[in-house]
This record gives C-alpha cells, sequence and structure tokens, in this order.
C-alpha cells in the first residue's frame, strides 16, 4: 500500500485518485499519523480487511445467526446504573 502525506494528498489528488480507481489502496498520513486509507469504491471490505490482517473471516455464515437465542436479562437497565451509581 502506497503512503503519501496530507500535502501530496493535496497537490497530487487528480493522480492519487485516478491509481485508487485502478485498485490501488492509497494510506495518507498527516503529521506522520495515519489519518486516513483511501481505497476503491465497491470492493468486498472483509475480504480486503482479512487479506491484510486487520480482521478474520467469519467461523459460520450469517444465516446461522437467526437461530441465535436471546437471553432474558435478570435485571433492568435502570436497576443496573442505578446499582453503579450507588443510589439502589
Amino acid at each position: 500500500m502506497r503512503s503519501v502525506t496530507h500535502r501530496e494528498m493535496r497537490n497530487s489528488s487528480g493522480e492519487i485518485l485516478r491509481a485508487v480507481a485502478a485498485g490501488e489502496s492509497v494510506q495518507v498520513t498527516n503529521n506522520g499519523q495515519v489519518a486516513a486509507i483511501i481505497s476503491p469504491a465497491g470492493g468486498d471490505v472483509l475480504a480486503e480487511l482479512v487479506a491484510r490482517g486487520q480482521a478474520r473471516p467469519p467461523r459460520a455464515p450469517l444465516t446461522e445467526l437467526a437461530s441465535v437465542r436471546r437471553a432474558t436479562p435478570r435485571r433492568r437497565s435502570d436497576e443496573i446504573l442505578a446499582d453503579s451509581r450507588g443510589s439502589w
């Protein structure tokens, strides 16, 4: 992945956007810190993150989420908040 500074992005935005449209991802830094990653639109974001090692693939298909049963809470949210604030 190519890295450019904020100033380079401002001065060469046309060239950089053409490279992105051609499929390249570009990291934009500001004061030495990564401020943004510009990548081609419409790609599979999860697949790209997995390829970069920043995410892991799902363990099961999305359709299996429908079978997950919702748990019934023992206490209501307002009771939990009151307890944490010491006013219970």
